[in-house]
This record gives structure tokens, sequence and C-alpha cells, in this order.
């Protein structure tokens, strides 16, 4: 269901765009790239904001798209992955065709590499960010790309300047999803790292590090059950919120074997009869994905994340109570951050 917030957005963009696009128009030739909205009246900026508040009150809005580009609106959550369903909803509630007027609407920062080349002002001082370099190392084991980001002036403005700079810079040259995808730690350097590169080619890199995971592939592991016996572990990696944005909902289907080995395993007709499950929750496609199963004293967890709008909510207890080996429980619990996830990843 779409927020009642969301919905009264698009009620009043409708009536509130003409107003917006003249204000634009009557804006300076050159906008500023760090200021969402240059170019609006005071009025405009505050009404804009207070409408994307009202949705949610982490949420950040920019206008984007210069003389010779379409107008954009860009609503994001700054990287939050517990409020990129939210931008996700809100995007897909947006006027699509005539209506649209010719603006795009984007749930998520959207990569613009001319930006690159540009000055960037934070407080009083301008970066030149033609002198941003990037030290890349590739983490291929958690897919990441891990970034150490330099720029001469970094020695006479505060972290805070820093990382904004390096942020900035990071979003623009991938765009926010991926941004989230595939970049791991990003630290500060004064001095330029060793065989440091243009940001220019951070996406040349990423590719090389995502190219292995086109497949999602399983990671598996062993331990113990709290009663002191074997378990299996399997986790789906690379599995990124992004790719699920509206899977919000965490769904834990416990399902009970029948048949096992002295370990408290599944065994045949068990096993197969779980393969058989698994493959039923691999075919509801974008409305819900599998992400961990935990195997152990005669039970398997399913932890999937589903989008609770879907109806697929119904379809997993009706698979669940199909089960023949003993009652089957279906418990969901929200988690739009995927926090339930966070211990199961490299």
């Amino acid at each position: 269901m779409t927020p009642p917030a969301i919905s009264e957005f698009w009620e009043w963009w409708a009536q509130a765009r003409p107003t917006i696009e003249a204000s634009l128009a009557a804006g300076p030739d050159q906008p500023e790239p760090e200021t969402p909205g240059e170019g609006l009246s005071a009025e405009a900026i505050e009404e804009l904001s207070r409408r994307v508040h009202r949705i949610h009150s982490a949420l950040q809005w920019e206008i984007g798209g210069a003389e010779d580009r379409a107008p954009s609106l860009t609503v994001t959550g700054g990287g939050a992955p517990e409020l990129r369903g939210l931008t996700e909803r809100w995007a897909r509630s947006a006027p699509s065709g005539a209506a649209a007027g010719g603006w795009s609407f984007h749930p998520a920062r959207q990569p613009d590499p001319e930006m690159l080349a540009q000055d960037l002002a934070l407080g009083d001082h301008e970066f030149d960010l033609e002198y941003v370099r990037l030290g890349m190392r590739a983490d291929t084991d958690r897919a990441r790309v891990h970034i150490t980001a330099y720029h001469p002036d970094f020695l006479f403005v505060s972290e805070e300047q820093q990382l904004q700079v390096a942020l900035n810079v990071l979003h623009w040259a991938l765009g926010e999803d991926d941004v989230a995808r595939w970049i791991g730690e990003v630290t500060i350097a004064t001095e330029a790292p060793i065989d440091a590169l243009p940001p220019s080619m951070l996406a040349a890199v990423v590719e090389q590090v995502a190219e292995p995971f086109a497949e999602p592939a399983w990671l598996t592991g062993e331990g113990r059950t709290p009663r002191g016996h074997p378990a299996r572990l399997g986790a789906r990696f690379p599995l990124h919120r992004q790719d699920y944005p509206l899977c919000d909902l965490h769904v834990a289907i416990s399902v009970p074997y029948a048949n096992s080995n002295p370990d408290r395993l599944p065994v045949e007709p068990s096993s197969g009869a779980l393969r058989a499950f698994e493959k039923k929750l691999a075919k509801l496609g974008d409305r819900a994905v599998l992400a961990v199963h935990e195997t152990g004293d005669g039970l398997r967890v399913f932890h999937l994340y589903a989008d609770p709008d879907s109806g697929v909510i119904s379809e997993l207890d009706q698979l669940a109570a199909a089960w023949p080996e003993g009652k089957a429980k279906v418990a969901s619990t929200s988690d739009p951050g995927w926090r339930a996830l966070a211990p199961y990843q490299p």
C-alpha cells in the first residue's frame, strides 16, 4: 500500500509543477551542482522540502537537468537501506508519459560523470574535482571495492567536508545504488595513494569485481545448533537490498523434516522434499527473495525478504500448510533495513 504522504505528494506536485518550472526558468544560467533545486524560489524549496519530509523526515531531494537536459527530481534516503523501499514506492507512484511533463523521477541518485569535471563548493571552500584521485582495492571475497579518496585540499578542510567530497564523487561516478552494492570501506588520505586513479575509472573497476557475481551463488558453512548438534547454513551471495527495493518484510519459514541421520540432519526422502520446497520459493520472482537457510535438529528455517503488498505472504502460508512432514510455521517481521541478514554476510 502506498503511504498517504506519497499520494499527497503527487497530488500536490501536479498542481505545483508549473510554478516550479517557472521558478527554475527564472533562475541562474549555471545552476550550482551542490545545491538541490538551485534556481528555485525560497518558497518553492521550503514547500518541496516539507512535502518530502512528510513522507519521511530523513529523505533528501534534488532537482537536476541543465538547459540541454530534461529536468529530473530525485528523492533519496542517502544510501540508508531502510529508506530504499520508501523512495522506490515514491518513484513508482510518479506520473508517467504525457502526465510527467518531460520530467524523470528517481528513487536514488543517478550516475552523472560530467559532474566529475566541475567545481564543488562546500561551505566556503571550492574543490576542483579534476584533482580527486581514488585508491581502489578489490576485495573479491566480499565482492566490494574499498576506496581511499584523496584531494590536495583535504589538508585544509574538516573531516566532514573530506567525506562529503568523497561521497559526492562516488555517487556521480557510479550512482547511489551501485555505491551501496559494490563499495566497501571509504577512507580519506591527505597524500595521494600509490596507484591512485581518477574517479572516471571507478565504474570499470567495479564492473570487473561485479562480473563473477552476475549469477548469485550460495555460500555454505557449518556450525552447531543450540543443542550442540551439527548445523548447516547456506547464504545467497551477493544479495543486494537495491535489487529488491520493495521487499521490506523479513519472513522466516520453519519446516520440520521427518527423516534424519544420527546428527539430526535431513536424509532422503526428506532432503529431496526440502529441495523441492526451496525450488518453489525460488520461483517467487521480485515479490520475495530467498536469502538464507539454516538446517539442524530436525528443522530447516528459510529466511526470505518479501514485498508486503504483493500478496506473496498468503502464497507462503499455503506452501507451508501443504508441507507433509509436520507443522511448518511462517513468521514475518518488518525489516526494511535488512538487519536480520547482517550476521550471515561475509
